[in-house]
């Protein structure tokens, strides 16, 4: 049971991988400010579900709290940004 557990978290873990890959060429090939502001967000996002998958995987529970605060600072973030995009001044 336990190997068919690892199989799925590190197949998982690749899959999240490929999707943050896909996220950094939004990021970096966006249209326009509003395409690279969703790609950061959902960056986050998969590095926040990649360090709880390395957490599952490693059994460490360092890497939730890290994912928990990076969530939250994404969160901020993205917040800030949106804001600034829209009204063209930050707070």
């Amino acid at each position: 049971m336990e190997t068919v557990l690892n199989v799925v978290l590190c197949t998982s873990l690749a899959c999240h991988i490929v999707m943050m890959d896909i996220a950094i060429w939004r990021v970096w090939r966006g249209e326009n400010a509003i395409d690279r502001l969703i790609g950061v967000d959902l960056l986050g996002t998969l590095t926040a579900a990649v360090l709880i998958l390395v957490a599952l995987i490693s059994q460490r529970g360092i890497y939730i709290s890290v994912a928990i605060g990076l969530a939250v600072l994404s969160f901020v973030g993205t917040i800030a940004l949106a804001k600034c995009l829209t009204d063209k001044k930050m707070f």
